[in-house]
Parts: structure tokens; sequence; C-alpha cells
């Protein structure tokens, strides 16, 4: 496991920022102010500190780096009704973020649902969102089509069936201080998360008044179907990094997201799990530094 890991201290400090469509975000905003926009999106149950590694590197580079914690984690808005966690809402989310800084266009990078979500972005919005990263997650219309002809995979994503209830994932996930959920991000691949400081953020953010249902109706909203007809293809170039051992994805899922890209190129790393970004953190930032158009 690569040790480049900066202390947390050493962290820029995130500001709460009222977005135009009534959401207030917890975001890091750091980089030129004038400098190409790139926003980070984490996944579940991260924050935005997934992403300390990137930081630095991507700022130096010259980008306007935006790294929000999305609805419903840390101390960002947490509407209660399922329905609010649409995928629709959730782009919108990153529209408004980006509008905030007066930004027609941003560059746009995600790892597991904020990799879903950077998916569903760039499908509403192609002339908005120039390039688009995706580590760890799959385009948002194959996922279930490959579940019901890959038994593997449907193994693997027990838990999505178990969130669909209404009350027993969050009592589970919170009981004993939430040893369960720490103990699922532990095993998802070695990473600083196993470290007392980092896991120490990903519980301030869990323990936040309405942050664990808000997280689980991510899982939950999926059955709401969006009213809009939208276009299944990506059109802006396109990166997928996958790890081959995701304890969670199967590579399949990432071979057919990249047939719905118009211009991708998929990466797979073999000596990886589900934390790519964490434990190949200087070959991911290098990628993205290679991929990400710095005008």
């Amino acid at each position: 496991m690569q040790n480049d890991f900066p202390m947390l201290d050493s962290l820029p400090n995130p500001e709460l920022r009222p977005l135009k469509n009534g959401i207030t975000a917890e975001v890091v905003a750091v980089g030129p102010s004038h400098g190409p926009m790139l926003i980070l999106l984490h996944g579940f149950p991260d924050v935005w500190q997934t992403w300390s590694n990137q930081i630095e590197p991507l700022v130096a580079a010259g980008f306007r780096v935006l790294i929000p914690n999305q609805r419903g984690y840390g101390r960002s808005s947490k509407p209660s009704p399922i329905s609010d966690y649409h995928l629709d809402h959730l782009a919108n989310d990153i529209l408004a973020l980006a509008d905030s800084e007066g930004r027609q266009q941003f560059q746009l990078v995600g790892h597991d649902w904020g990799g879903i979500v950077a998916w569903h972005t760039g499908i509403v919005a192609p002339d908005r969102v120039t390039r688009l990263v995706v580590l760890n997650a799959p385009h948002p219309d194959v996922f279930w089509k490959y579940l019901l002809t890959h038994p593997t995979q449907l193994l693997k994503s027990w838990y999505v069936m178990f969130f669909q209830f209404d009350w027993l994932p969050e009592a589970l996930l919170r009981a004993k201080s939430y040893e369960r959920l720490a103990k699922s991000v532990k095993a998802a691949g070695p990473s600083r998360i196993n470290d007392k400081p980092e896991l120490l953020q990903l519980m301030d953010s869990w323990s936040q008044p309405g942050a664990l249902r808000s997280m689980i109706n991510y899982y939950r909203a999926p059955r709401i179907k969006s009213q809009k007809s939208l276009p299944r293809r990506l059109t802006m170039p396109t990166l997928i990094l996958f790890s081959q051992n995701d304890p969670a994805l199967e590579t399949g899922l990432a071979r057919v997201s990249e047939e719905l890209c118009d211009d991708a190129r998929l990466i797979l790393f073999e000596h990886a799990q589900h934390w790519l970004h964490r434990e190949k953190a200087s070959e991911v930032t290098q990628k993205l530094l290679k991929f990400l158009s710095p005008s």
C-alpha cells in the first residue's frame, strides 16, 4: 500500500455554501479562482476528505477544485423524502455548485455513488461537463440489467436489496457506534480508512442528524422513475478507472459502461479493491492529470 497520505489537519477547511436550488452544500473550494473548474465527488459512505491525496497535485496543476459533501452527507442539506435523492436532483446539485462559481462548464470526477452521479450529470448536461472521470461505478443505465444476467454480481449486491427496507438498515448501521458500517468500509480494501483519524472523520459525518437515512436513500431513490427522456450515451471524453478486485463490483460493469460512451478509455487496476483513489493514490492522480484538460 502506498504511504503518501497527507495528514488530515493539513487539509483545507470546508465552507457551507447555499445553492440556488435550495440545498446548502458543505464544500471545499481551493485553487486559482480563474483556473479550469474540476469537481470531485465522493461515494458511499465516504466524505470529501476521500480525495485528500489528489487535492494538492490538482491545485498545483492550476485547477480550481471543488469537493462537496453531497446532499445527505456531513453538514450538507439532508432533505427527508426519498424522491429528493433521485439522480436528477443529485445531478442538479452539481450544476448548481458550478453555477455558484459562475461557471458554465467544468470537468467532473466521481467515485462509487459519486461516479454514478457523475455519469448522470454528464447525461443530463453534456454541454456543461467537458471531461468525465469515473472510478469504480457503473453507468446508471446498465447496473440493473447486468444484475439480471450475472448471478455473481447479484450476490455481491445483496446490500442494495437490504437497503430497500425502511428503517432496519439505519438501525443496524447505527448500532454499537457504527460498528458494522466501519467494518464494511475496512473490508472494501486496504486504505487509510483503517487509520483512526480518517475513521473518526467518517463517523462524525455518519452521526449528523438524518445522515444515515439520507445516505441509504441514495439506494432507495432509483426505484423512482425519471420523468425525463434521457439519452443513454455519453458524448464527452470519458476515462473509466476500475479495480479488478472490487468486492462489490465486477469489471464487466465497467466494460458495458464503456460501450455507452462515444469517446472513452477504460483502465483496469489489477491489485486494487474498492478505494482505488486511496489504494493507488499516485497512479490515479497521474492518470487524472494526464487526462484532464488544463485549459
